[in-house]
Parts: structure tokens; sequence; C-alpha cells
């Protein structure tokens, strides 16, 4: 067999290909799924995705993420922490309909992982435990699939699990989620095989059917009997509930009703999907992925329920050469090739760059166009990419696939590549700002250049990660979403890397604001090179409560564009250059309200120098305020414990929201201050016996005590 000549350390490192036929590269659009598998942290999203992809037929053996042997898990340290931290795409087939799918990280502090997945995804599958139900990361995931308007169904899994409630799960999706669940499935039991109620199958609410999963040959024989009179009451009630709720969204069935006739099977298939496609309803089902149960019926949802990208509307963007002007391109050969990037495997041999193609069709050893970069891209190989490693070289790809490509050299997570001759500009992908640093050095100058060079790579694969270098102290801050965020860094630094540097501990990202608003002049009035040069600016600054800092004018005619512009410009650029401690400025409105100049004194020069007198003037005066990342917490404990957390939690400046009970558990819904949340989880571990869990995400900034303040001053 051939062997690719790139050697990349994930997804295409020497793998064999088998070069495919052009039959078999074109799909038809109309059985394509491009889907996110998307959850909280161990809710069990990649070992449902491993029974996907056994029970498909893609994989010959099931992965497991307590051995480290799945196969969406290629990293190391995924292995050995037993997480996923790198979204993997996978295509592979289910019955007639093939599947793009993508396994995303479920830990807050890789939520950007999440972000542009779902960016491009068509439908997505959001898992959630029986037993601790919606969780936080559980809300952020939603609210980005909401962003996306991505339609979606849910799996309830882990029912095997001491404390499983699927009627509480579905309560959480309705109140917290403010979604409209649908179950389509009711599970029969809940609990640990040892209770004599334990969970052993789902009941299809659509066939009537109940469905048993053979353990012994690990749930590839499924036997659909009738449903036992014990459980026939609970099924109708379930049905008659389903029933109710998808009446709103279809006539016939309305008629169906009234007429107490039968309801086929296909028009309420057909129902559901439309109603899913347009996001009306969010179809519910049930089992344990671990044990193998219900995992077939989530392909079948998959196939039956979530768009191809033939059903998506035409996807929007800037036409370059009318700025003004709108254009959309639409999931067809008869439109030009436009995509987007939305992934990077950075390698120094090469990068192999993840494409979703909205239009058009893009062939292997051809040019594209970046008209962001205003660039042209070299497309030298496309690769689809199958489980366990594998690669599919092809030849070309149409409208809706989602493609790995090797060559480009300048496109970044974000960016959009087209036809060379119909360009168009699509949507970036937005992502938060970091909200944690830390300093590493390199032992020794040989060092430096590799070390450049290494965060150089990694800021290529992951647009949440940032790094400067000081040249006064040698030091590199590197910031990112979170403790564990930074931790895999630096252990790819020093495993993968072989790079030999101190590092130093994590520290906050703090922002700068003011205290409050005034008026302030700046002037420049002296000489340069001989002349005399002169430019005077009022400026007011407004301390903001939400949203961006801004720049703007109420001058009137008293300045002249060609030197209120340059003002300006000098204004934004010192907003975006940092405060007076070195943080980011942030939430300030600054506006030149007037300004004096003199017909020959008076140049651009003059009034950049003029504009940062001003601003320098009127953060002494307005006062500056320190801002701190505040962070979102949700702790699930034992009732024996929670005095203890409640206490530890008070102490760290937390404002404690809500406690709930949950089954035996109490769920703690608060925020905390994250300078004070460094060691928060092994401090959690000893208070509860490690017997509590705790999940955070970050809120927002708030104003930060004034002896941090003074600590810098």
């Amino acid at each position: 067999m051939p062997r690719c000549k790139y050697s990349t350390r994930r997804f295409y490192a020497l793998f064999d290909y088998d070069q495919t036929d052009e039959e078999n590269m074109a799909r038809k659009l109309e059985n394509l799924r491009n889907i996110g598998i998307i959850a909280h942290i161990d809710a069990g999203k990649t070992t449902l995705t491993e029974r996907m992809l056994y029970y498909a037929g893609a994989t010959h053996r099931m992965g497991e993420v307590d051995k480290g042997t799945t196969k969406t898990d290629f990293d190391e340290e995924e292995q050995q922490r037993g997480i996923t931290i790198y979204a993997a795409c996978i295509t592979f087939d289910w019955q007639d309909v093939t599947i793009n799918l993508i396994d995303t990280p479920g830990h807050v502090d890789f939520t950007a992982e999440v972000e542009r997945s779902l960016r491009v995804l068509d439908g997505g599958v959001i898992v959630f435990s029986a037993r601790e139900g919606v969780e936080a990361q559980s809300e952020t995931v939603w609210r980005q699939a909401d962003k996306y308007a991505v339609p979606r169904i849910a799996f309830i899994n882990k029912m095997d699990r001491e404390g499983a409630h699927f009627e509480n799960v579905v309560k959480d999706i309705r109140q917290r989620l403010h979604a409209n669940p649908v179950p389509i499935q009711i599970p029969v039991g809940a609990g640990p095989p040892h209770q004599s109620d334990a969970f052993r199958g789902v009941i299809d609410l659509i066939q009537m059917k109940l469905l048993l999963f053979a353990a012994e040959s690990e749930g590839t024989e499924i036997a659909i009997e009738n449903i036992p009179d014990e459980f026939l009451d609970v099924a109708t009630q379930a049905r008659n509930a389903m029933l109710e709720k998808l009446y709103d969204y279809s006539n016939e069935l309305m008629e169906l009703a009234l007429e107490e006739a039968p309801v086929p099977e296909q028009l309420l298939l057909d129902v559901i999907r439309q109603a899913t496609l347009h996001q009306l309803i969010t179809p519910v089902l049930c089992g344990s992925a671990l044990d193998h149960i219900g995992v077939q019926p989530v392909l079948d949802a998959v196939a039956n329920f979530l768009p191809s990208p033939k059903e998506l509307p035409p996807v929007t963007g800037i036409n370059l050469k009318n700025p003004n002007h709108e254009e959309k391109r639409k999931a067809d050969l008869s439109d030009p090739f436009c995509g987007l990037v939305f992934k990077i495997e950075a390698e120094k041999t090469g990068d192999l760059a993840y494409v979703r193609v909205y239009s058009g069709d893009l062939k292997a050893n051809t040019r594209a166009y970046n008209p962001g970069k205003d660039k042209k891209e070299n497309v030298a190989q496309l690769w689809q990419v199958k489980p366990g490693g594998k690669g599919q070289q092809v030849d070309r790809v149409e409208a809706g696939d989602i493609v790995g490509v090797i060559g480009l050299r300048h496109s970044v997570t974000g960016d959009t590549i087209c036809h060379t001759q119909h360009p168009i500009l699509l949507e970036t992908i937005g992502f938060p700002d970091t909200v944690i640093s830390m300093a590493i050095e390199p032992e020794s100058s040989t060092e430096r250049k590799k070390l450049s060079d290494a965060l150089e790579l990694m800021k290529r694969q992951d647009p949440t990660f940032l790094a400067q270098e000081n040249e006064e102290t040698g030091q590199t801050l590197i910031s990112g979403m979170g403790e564990l965020h930074l931790e895999v860094i630096k252990h790819r630094l020093l495993r993968d890397f072989k790079l030999d540097v101190k590092v130093h501990n994590p520290r906050v990202s703090y922002r700068e604001t003011i205290r409050q608003g005034c008026d302030v002049t700046g002037t420049c009035h002296r000489q340069m090179g001989g002349t005399t040069t002169f430019a005077e600016i009022d400026l007011r600054i407004d301390p903001l409560t939400t949203g961006e800092s801004r720049v703007s004018s109420r001058c009137g005619d008293s300045l002249p564009p060609e030197y209120l512009q340059p003002a300006m410009e000098e204004l934004s650029a010192r907003i975006e250059g940092g405060g007076m401690y070195g943080y980011p400025l942030t939430r300030i409105q600054a506006t030149i309200t007037g300004g004096k100049f003199h017909e020959t004194d008076s140049g651009e020069v003059a009034f950049r120098i003029a504009a940062n007198d001003a601003f320098d003037r009127g953060l002494r005066e307005a006062g500056i305020a320190l801002l701190e990342p505040i962070m979102k917490l949700q702790i699930n404990t034992p009732e024996d414990h929670l005095g203890d957390i409640i206490s530890s939690l008070q102490q760290k400046r937390a404002v404690i929201h809500a406690t709930n009970p949950r089954g035996q558990d109490t769920m703690i819904d608060a925020e905390a201050p994250l300078a004070t949340l460094f060691g928060f989880a092994g401090e959690l571990r000893s208070l509860s016996q490690g017997r509590a869990s705790c999940s955070m995400e970050p809120a927002a900034y708030g104003p930060a005590p004034d002896d941090i303040l003074k600590a810098f001053s």
C-alpha cells in the first residue's frame, strides 16, 4: 500500500490509504449528515461515539475510554486523562447515510473546539447523564448550538447508574435550557443491574415496541418485542404525550386524532423530522452506551431527524467586488466553490486543515483563494479521515462535505477559501478571551528559537491559545482558558517538543477600566525638526457597564477630517494597547468633543500626539479600576459534605445563588473569582473524600478588590 508523504502526530501519521474511484467520491447530498456529539464532561460522548463506529461496521473492536483505546482520542494526553481534548472528525456509513461525525470535548477549557465544530455542523447529538442531568457545560453547548441554529436530538445516557432519572432530565432540559424536549423513547427500569428495577431496555414510542439489547453480543443483537402488560399503560401515556406535542406541527396528525384513526409510522417520522429541522422540538432518546443499550436507535435518529446539507438555507457572505452587497451560496455544484477552515492540525512537516465545503466542489492539485488574507492557496491533497487513524485520499469533494486539506500555508481557523474568480468572505468564527496566564522561559539561549517555533505552531492549531514574549525579562507569557488548558500545553511542550523550559505558576488575566467619567484636553505644542507643531484635542472618556470599548466623535466641524481621523485611530490603538498596569483595557467610551488646529503649524503627527496626551490625562483623572474574571461554578456533592464546601466557597469570595437537591446529592450553583480557585479541585476532593464533582466556566468580568490593585502599584 502507498503511504502518505506527510508525517503528523494525529490524523494522518503515516496512515495507509485507499484510492477511491470517482463514483464513491461524490456522495449523495441528501444522504449526508454532518453531526457533532456534544455534552458536559463525563456524560459519555466518546463512549457513545465508539459504540456508533462499531455498530456501523467502521471499526472491528470497541475502544474503551478507561483503557485509552478509543479511536477518536488519539492524543497521549487524552488517553492518560480519559477525556477528549481535541475535536476529532471521522467519516463512516450507517445503512444508506454517510456521517461526518465530530466528537467534541466536554471540559470548558476546550470550549473553542465545540465552538468551531458547531459553526460548520448541520446537526448535533447532545448527551446528558441520567444522574446529573443538565450541567454547567450542558448549558454552554446548548447556547452555542442555539447561536448557530443547529437542529439537535438528545440522548439521556447512563440509565444504568445509581440515581438515574429519565423524567427529571427531560424536565431539566425544558426548564434550564428553555427547550421543547419530546421523548420518542422511554426507559424500562433505571439504575444498576443489582437493583430489582434495573435498566434493561427501551420502549420505542413510534413503533410501540420493546427493544432489548443482548449483553452476550455486546448489543449487536436487538430483540424487538411487544410491550409487556406491566409497561403498556406507561408506554401508552408517554406516546399520547408525544402525539399531543406533535399535533401542533401537522394538520394531518390532528385530523387523524379527531377521527381516532391509527397514525402511520412514516407520518410520525416525517412530522418529527420537520419539527426538528425547524428547531421546534428536540427528540429525546435514552440508553447506556457503556452497556451497549440504545446506541443503534441514536444512529437511526441521526439519519431520520437531522438535516442533510441540502435542507439548510444558503450560506451568506460578503461579495468582495461589492462589499455592501451580501451574497448567498447554496449547497449545489452550480454555485462557485466556497468553504470555511474550521480546524488546523499543525505540524512541522505541514498542516492538515479541516474545511467545510458550502458550495461548488473542491479538487486536489488545484488553487484556491483566501479573500481575508488576499492570498492564493495550494490545495495539494484531500483526505477523509476514517476510524483508527486510517485515511482515504480523494480527488474531489462536493458541496456539503467536510474534508481534510493538505497544502494550505496562510489559512487559519475561521478563514474562508473560495474560487479565485468568485471571491466571497464568510463570517468567521469568534472565540472567547483567555482568562489565565502562565510565564515560561527557556533554560538556555539555544532553546529560545525552539520554544518560539513550537508556540507559533500551537497558536495556529488553537485559536484560544496566546503567547507573547517579554524581551526585557526573557519570559514568554502563555494564556489560555483555564488551568487544565495551560497544563495540557505545558505537557505538550515538554513531551512532544522535548523543550527544556522553566514554568511559573499560573496568574489571572485581569482587565483594566476606568472608575468614572471625565473631560480632559490633550495638547501638542513643541518644536519638531526645527518646525513648530500645534494640536489640541478635547476628550470625554466614560466607563461602560457592558460591551466593547469604542471611540466616537461629536466635535462637529471644529476639526477637519484629515486631523480628526488620525486622532481617532490613535485613541483606538491606545485602547487596544492596554492600560497603565499592562492589562487589556475594556469598557471605555472615548469621545472627541472638540479641538483646535493651526492653519500652518498643525499636521497628522501633531494630532496623534495630542490624542495620546489626552488619553493619558483621562486615565489618570478617571482612575483605573481592575476587573477580574468571575467563574460560574456548579458543584455536585453528597449532603454530608455540603456545609464544609459552602464554608470553603465563602472564604473564596464566592456568591452562592442556589442549592438544589438532586436525588441523594445537592447541586450548588455559585460564582467566584478565578484568582481564588487555583487548586480548588484538589481541595474539593479532600473535603468530600473524593465524592463531590465540580465544573466551572467563565461567567463575566467583575470589579476586583482594591488591595489587588494596590499590589500592582
